[in-house]
């Protein structure tokens, strides 16, 4: 079902590509951002200096309403795709099965000129409140509660043509490729692959599983092929 007619669509972006489209547009986000500091020990003093100790996760909730009676199909279709992204994904770069290592991917929270933290979904709550007469579900709210993943310079609202993501290559791993091979491919240099592994979070550049897809970052001065 789709909203108002020409309204910019929300989405959120998997760390491996692609998008999930909210049906409807949240109605509202709420950021919290908090700090923490500690209190310096002292007799005599109405109020204590603080000391700074570190900032602290940003976080973004906002309520979702999934609703296909117009097609009739499965709602459970879209709120699947928001629980799957609390799931581990073995296709991510130094996903190890038999080390235990591994994680669910990062996700972005777009919509028109806000784009969000790279934040991993910390919640998702699920209400299910219309079924079909054959008890299908077809209409869902879903509070969806992100935490920032990793510290950045700046997000939230940003000017339309420099907040938009910069779009990566992606490299599929074949058989006997390491980092320093893959970095020859596309840079023409095998001594960049430091930027393939801290971009794909590699601990050893030489034990990469085929078929694990990378992102190829695009840095400065260095051309497409």
């Amino acid at each position: 079902m789709a909203g108002a007619t020409g309204a910019t669509k929300a989405y959120l972006e998997p760390e491996r590509g692609g998008r999930i489209e909210c049906l409807f547009n949240p109605a509202e986000l709420k950021i919290t951002k908090s700090t923490d500091w500690k209190a310096s020990r002292g007799k005599g003093k109405n109020t204590p200096r603080l000391r700074f100790q570190q900032g602290k996760s940003g976080k973004l909730t906002m309520t979702l309403i999934l609703d296909t009676t117009e097609s009739g199909d499965p709602v459970t279709t879209h709120t699947s795709a928001l629980l799957k992204l609390m799931e581990i994904d073995t296709a991510l770069a130094g996903s190890d099965s038999q080390r235990n290592r591994g994680r669910p991917p990062w996700v972005r929270f777009h919509w028109g000129d806000f784009h969000s933290f790279k934040a991993v979904v910390q919640k998702v709550d699920l209400t299910f409140s219309l079924f079909s007469a054959t008890g299908v579900p077809l209409r869902a709210k879903a509070a969806v509660s992100l935490t920032q993943y990793e510290d950045e310079a700046a997000w939230g609202p940003q000017n339309p043509t420099s907040g938009t993501p910069v779009p990566h290559r992606m490299h599929q791993v074949r058989p006997g490729e390491t980092l320093d091979r893959i970095a020859a491919v596309h840079y023409g240099d095998a001594g960049r692959w430091r930027l393939l592994a801290e971009a794909n979070e590699v601990l050893d550049p030489f034990q990469v599983r085929p078929g694990t897809l990378l992102v190829v970052p695009e840095p400065k001065g260095v051309a497409r092929g």
